[in-house]
């Protein structure tokens, strides 16, 4: 599992997702927080590409020992690529949640909403 780390280049919703933006398009997944209370991933249900997502709703599953979460998706838009390896290798959630565990690629319809998230320091503080 990995050492708990929070990176600044991500922005990050309450419910313990991040995003990483790049022009239009964002990587999601969940943070470390998420993924350690979750405890072992053993099974990742991606969304299909084309589908819509909205910010602050679930847009997925994944299912640990311990029981099955929604993810929020952190903005809105449209799914256009989900991480296929998750199927083989779930617990790559767990083991590199900022890398390898992420779970989808979305277009934004609206970037602006990017505002409304939480950077590093913020998102820690509501840890504590």
């Amino acid at each position: 599992m990995a050492d708990a780390s929070y990176p600044e280049d991500l922005l990050y919703h309450p419910e313990h997702d991040w995003a990483k933006i790049d022009g239009d398009v964002a990587t999601f997944g969940i943070t470390w927080f998420a993924q350690d209370a979750l405890g072992e991933v053993v099974f990742f249900d991606p969304p299909e590409v084309g589908s819509t997502v909205t910010a602050g709703e679930s847009y997925t599953e994944v299912e640990s020992v311990k029981a099955v979460s929604d993810v929020i998706a952190p903005l809105s838009g449209e799914v256009i690529e989900a991480n296929a390896a998750l199927g083989d290798t779930p617990d790559a959630i767990n083991d590199d949640p900022y890398g390898a565990g992420w779970m989808v690629k979305v277009r934004l319809s609206d970037v602006a909403e990017k505002d409304s998230l939480l950077d590093r320091d913020a998102y820690v503080a509501t840890l504590s």
